[in-house]
């Protein structure tokens, strides 16, 4: 008889610390899930630091990667900037062995200082203007050198088009890429250009401004050729809205 209650004194323990348990393991399992949700929340904020830290600001144009909500307003040695329209694009497109990732696309409106005004003079004798600007990455996923630009025409919903010298930023984001090999920065053109310098008194220039606000672009890539300048892929066209 006190081999039986003994048999089930043991069992009854052992029941009860079964039971126990599943909370215990139930606790464990969130903490370790909070933990893996809390690293890659750390670890994102990371690579957005280096990619910041990374970045090059631009020797002309006016850093505009604080404007994120439109009519923010950002002053540097170079200018002032305000944005007008923003799209986070974040779409890749395959051109032959080149991937083109479009990350995001800006209209802005540009008074620059004094001190730069010549250089974009070549463009526009606008004291101010407005002008698109695609932030973009190119790869080459082959382990040839390959020829590529991400933009070689930009046509706009206002009837512009502009080809790739009309490129303000100048960051050699067009020619040459190394096998496997990965570029990215922004480009830009200025748009109703010839609207502001028509524009006899701010109001007017205002006026057409707001008039001829950018709804879309079109781009257009180059072809992309080999090492030997062979064409090996036809370019593609993007359309791009705000």
């Amino acid at each position: 008889m006190k081999l039986i209650l003994s048999i089930l004194l043991v069992l009854f323990l052992m029941v009860g610390c079964s039971a126990n348990t599943p909370p215990e393991n139930k606790e464990t399992s969130k903490e370790s899930e909070s933990q893996s949700e809390t690293q890659a929340s750390e670890k994102k904020d990371e690579e957005k630091r280096k990619q910041t830290e990374e970045y090059q600001p631009n020797p002309q144009v006016t850093d505009d990667r604080s404007l994120q909500k439109v009519g923010q307003t950002y002053k540097d040695r170079k200018g002032e900037a305000t944005l007008k329209s923003i799209k986070k694009v974040n779409e890749t497109y395959k051109v032959g062995p080149v991937e083109l990732t479009v990350k995001e696309m800006k209209l802005i409106h540009l008074r620059p200082d004094y001190s730069m005004i010549d250089y974009f003079h070549v463009l526009t004798h606008a004291e101010e203007f407005d002008f698109v600007k695609v932030y973009v990455e190119v790869k080459n996923t082959s382990s040839e050198k390959v020829n590529f630009a991400p933009i070689a025409l930009l046509e706009t919903s206002s009837g512009e088009t502009f080809t790739w010298e009309k490129d303000i930023y100048l960051e050699e984001l067009n020619g040459e890429l190394k096998g496997n090999a990965t570029k990215a920065g922004n480009l830009g053109f200025i748009v109703n250009a010839e609207k502001n310098h028509e524009g006899n008194d701010k109001e007017s220039a205002d006026h057409d401004h707001k008039k001829e606000d950018i709804k879309w672009v079109e781009i257009t890539t180059s072809d992309v050729f080999d090492q030997n300048e062979k064409k090996i892929a036809d370019s593609q066209k993007i359309r791009i809205e705000f």
